[in-house]
């Protein structure tokens, strides 16, 4: 179980409908803006995805997705833990252009997250894609995308606070992002945990974009776990921000250029999943019949906290919480929706 964290002393900025209100502009703003800078369009997502598919994401490759039946299906259903390998698949089938793409509400159920002020089983993202050329696959186009994710969070940001004058005590985003390498932050920070050199770098650079995550670092070990087939690991990364309120970074959206036949043949060597070369997603992956694409998540319940300075995550979503959290909540008058 993580520590649940409630700052010494918290109140909240908003009241309960202030802040019902302030998530409902915020959505709108951001995807709004969102849309723009990517050039994407809005399309319906699915909650379940067929389990023979292989359009499930494995997240880290040990979670267990939340399985049901279906009457008159012989196949098993699962709730989706994210769209990242779906959206590429809707890409091909919806017949996108170059430097077009979708981006989805997308609401998912990870049933063995750790419950904590950061982390609920309910999960609420902006699920995004967007078809690339294969010159577009490196580290330039993908830090020039984090650029105009950034701006989108930064004048949404600005916005709320005319609507919300309380919450201009909160630090303001800006544009000014630190890009590290996973490879970089171990060698700066050799004697701590990945979460630990995060916050130490984070602390210092309020945005950074921590890229290629996924293969094992000089160390031995990967900075963090990523499934072989869908990101790239060396095109990849983390947007992480200072949470001024809990005095932690955060991560907010995970996101990459994805995998081409190359890239995936690889990773899944590497990971020992080459079992998933037979799913029908995977063969057309490494036939080469879909399109190259990036894409990402980012987490509307995390930037509502965000830009909202609120410390729980259950302040901005209605989840269920153990009993360790409801506590906590109820000890420092934080109230869970």
């Amino acid at each position: 179980m993580s520590e649940i964290q409630i700052p010494q002393g918290y109140t909240s900025l908003l009241s309960i409908y202030e802040t019902q209100k302030a998530i409902s502009l915020l959505k709108r703003l951001f995807e709004d803006k969102l849309a723009g800078a990517l050039r994407l369009h809005r399309v319906s997502a699915p909650l379940f995805v067929s389990a023979s598919s292989g359009l499930n994401d494995d997240l880290n490759g040990v979670e267990r997705p939340v399985s049901f039946d279906i009457n008159g299906v012989e196949d098993t259903a699962q709730v989706v833990h994210s769209l990242a390998k779906w959206k590429r698949l809707a890409l091909k089938r919806y017949q996108f252009q170059v430097g077009e793409g979708l981006y989805t509400d997308m609401n998912a159920i990870r049933r063995d997250e750790e419950l904590d002020h950061l982390h609920s089983a309910y999960v609420d993202q902006w699920d995004w894609e967007k078809v690339i050329r294969a010159e577009d696959r490196n580290t330039e186009y993908l830090q020039n995308t984090v650029r105009s994710i950034v701006s989108a969070l930064a004048d949404t940001q600005y916005f709320l606070r005319t609507v919300f004058p309380q919450l201009s005590v909160l630090p303001q985003l800006t544009n000014d992002i630190a890009f590290v390498t996973s490879q970089e932050l171990e060698d700066l920070y050799p004697t701590l945990t990945g979460k630990e050199r995060e916050n130490a770098f984070v602390k210092d650079h309020p945005v950074t974009f921590l890229m290629g995550i996924g293969g094992k670092l000089r160390s031995g070990k990967p900075h963090d776990g990523r499934a072989p087939d869908y990101d790239d690991w060396n095109l990849n990364g983390d947007l992480l921000v200072w949470d001024s309120v809990n005095g932690q970074a955060i991560e907010l959206s995970s996101m990459g250029i994805r995998v081409d036949p190359e890239s995936l043949d690889r990773q899944l060597t590497l990971a020992g999943c080459d079992d998933r070369r037979e799913l029908p997603f995977h063969k057309m992956l490494l036939s080469g019949q879909l399109p190259l694409t990036m894409g990402g998540g980012i987490g509307q319940s995390r930037v509502s906290m965000l830009l909202l300075g609120k410390c729980h995550i259950g302040e901005v979503q209605s989840s269920l919480w153990d009993e360790a959290n409801v506590k906590a909540c109820e000890k420092a008058g934080v109230i869970l929706l």
